[in-house]
């Protein structure tokens, strides 16, 4: 199997009113005093009410599954330390009328003042996924066969169903946040890495984007590691919810990987195509339909699971991976994703109750 990594975003909010509080510096500095993590594994983000994590290098999801857990739980405790709450949500639920600034890094001050309104509403969290694999051409192979697979990963995801105190309609408003910056979004199909180094570096020297890193598609190589990472998911509420999502992404690689060595295909899409399976996906997460690219166009997000579970089954089969992806898949299923729970807490128990589910679940509660 792969080995794999995981980041996770995360916001942190005020107890009382969930608005989002501008502490990550003060945080960040009471998580040193955590035995439980390690030098680095808490890192900046743009704004100054994010934070991210990084697991180590993990070779199965149950090493993931309890990185993940270990760094909420102390993560967390150091935000309560400091008076607000680690949240695991897609986007920020509430905000006030003052942006949150941004973190004082050269870059992100440049980039501030090159996309002012756009940076400052970026009170949104992903989680990405790196997948480690040492041949740059087999990670544009995977980054091709992973494609088509977009649209359920974002329906799956969804967890950002509210933003500026308003029910946007949709299940991932990250998406479409995320969406604004010039290159992002389903990444087009290249063939092969000189292709994708070639196109991507063009885009720098010919001065549409900063740096390589403003490169957003949501699967793109990594500029630091042998990794590709996939960038298309919400932060989930549930870190279980999290592995499950690193486990099918790995499966589905792992799956690329050898029909590729067998010479067979991966289902091909049109970009257009595709970005529209995104943004559908986006909007109604698992509520409605989504895009299987085995048969080629929507099913039932029920029927699309069955689907994604029968193309994975010659790699999960009844590994270790199995008891982390297909139960937690199912209650997925049964109890709706994250976008499906804010928003059912949301009208039962108002905005307290909304605030104290997302904070409690992101610590594993």
């Amino acid at each position: 199997m792969l080995t794999l990594g995981i980041e996770e975003e995360y916001l942190l909010l005020d107890p009382a009113t969930g608005l989002p509080v501008a502490r990550a510096a003060q945080v960040r500095e009471a998580a040193r005093l955590q035995s439980a993590l390690d030098r680095g594994e808490v890192q900046r983000e743009l704004l100054q009410a994010q934070l991210e994590v990084a697991t180590p290098v993990c070779h199965d999801l149950e090493e993931a599954g309890g990185h993940l857990l270990r760094m909420r739980l102390a993560l967390g405790e150091a935000a309560r330390q400091e008076g607000c709450r680690l949240a695991a949500c897609g986007a920020a639920p509430f905000t006030d009328r003052l942006p949150v600034p941004v973190t004082d890094t050269a870059r992100y001050r440049a980039m501030r003042s090159d996309t002012r309104l756009l940076t400052d509403q970026q009170l949104i969290a992903g989680m990405h996924v790196h997948l480690g694999i040492h041949d740059r051409d087999a990670r544009v192979t995977v980054m091709n066969g992973l494609r088509p697979w977009l649209p359920l990963l974002v329906a799956l995801a969804a967890n950002s169903p509210l933003w500026q105190n308003t029910d946007t309609g949709f299940a991932s408003w990250r998406t479409l946040v995320f969406g604004r910056w010039p290159v992002s979004g389903p990444p087009p199909h290249f063939h092969g890495a000189d292709a994708y180094d070639r196109r991507t570096r063009a885009l720098v020297e010919g001065g549409l984007i900063r740096d390589i890193q403003q490169v957003y598609w949501h699967i793109r190589l990594s500029e630091h590691f042998p990794t590709v990472e996939i960038r298309a998911m919400d932060v989930q509420l549930r870190p279980d919810e999290a592995v499950m999502l690193a486990g099918v992404v790995r499966a589905l690689a792992t799956r690329v990987l050898t029909d590729a060595e067998a010479g067979a295909p991966h289902p091909a899409v049109e970009q257009e195509m595709l970005a529209a399976a995104v943004w559908h996906s986006a909007r109604h997460g698992c509520a409605s339909t989504a895009f299987d690219p085995l048969s080629g166009g929507l099913s039932t997000v029920g029927d699309a699971v069955v689907a994604l579970l029968d193309h994975l089954a010659p790699v999960i089969g009844d590994s270790a991976d199995e008891r982390h992806i297909v139960p937690v898949l199912e209650r997925m299923q049964r109890d709706g994703n994250g976008a499906a729970r804010q928003l059912r807490r949301l009208r039962a128990e108002g905005r307290d109750g909304l605030v104290k589910m997302i904070t409690d679940q992101t610590t594993g509660v």
